[in-house]
């Protein structure tokens, strides 16, 4: 094998502090990623269906309900969100922030995979995905591709 190709198949590795940062993002995000999704069903159960009750979250996102009552826990020490007996969970100011936040960048994630030829259903199952990880940064620019305005919080 030449030694070009073996240089395509074996890139340098960016330096410690890079790819500790690169990593380092990518945990973050996949600890927020949770919160982030259960925030936003909340907010759409409460809109739609006037409640957003545990079992109803555990089973639009595949979860036990188990695992949904602890996510809801975790909501309402970050100060996300509170529940009342019999009642369900509900998003405080906070709450209402973040899902308002996360379906925008859910919608432009979505739209900009379509632009660029992605099936919607492809783009939508996709985008729950990549909307966790993308930076402020490279959201502005999906947006002007969009021809659209971004509101910048902090590059990240």
């Amino acid at each position: 094998m030449s030694a070009k190709k073996v240089a395509l198949l074996q890139p340098e590795l960016p330096t410690e502090a890079d790819q500790a940062e690169r990593f380092g993002k990518a945990r973050t995000a996949q600890s927020t990623a949770v919160l982030e999704d259960y925030a936003e069903l909340i907010d759409d159960l409460l809109t739609t269906q006037g409640e957003a009750r545990p079992i109803d979250i555990a089973r639009r996102l595949g979860v036990s309900h188990a695992t949904a009552i602890k996510s809801i826990a975790r909501l309402k020490r970050e100060g996300l969100a509170t529940s009342k007996l019999y009642r369900g969970v509900f998003l405080t100011p906070a709450g209402l922030d973040l899902a308002e936040r996360v379906r925008a960048r859910h919608r432009l994630v979505v739209d900009l995979l379509i632009a660029i030829g992605v099936p919607e259903h492809s783009a939508e199952l996709d985008a729950e995905g990549i909307e966790h990880h993308v930076s402020d940064t490279a959201l502005s620019a999906f947006a002007r591709f969009l021809g659209r305005s971004w509101p910048s919080r902090k590059a990240n």
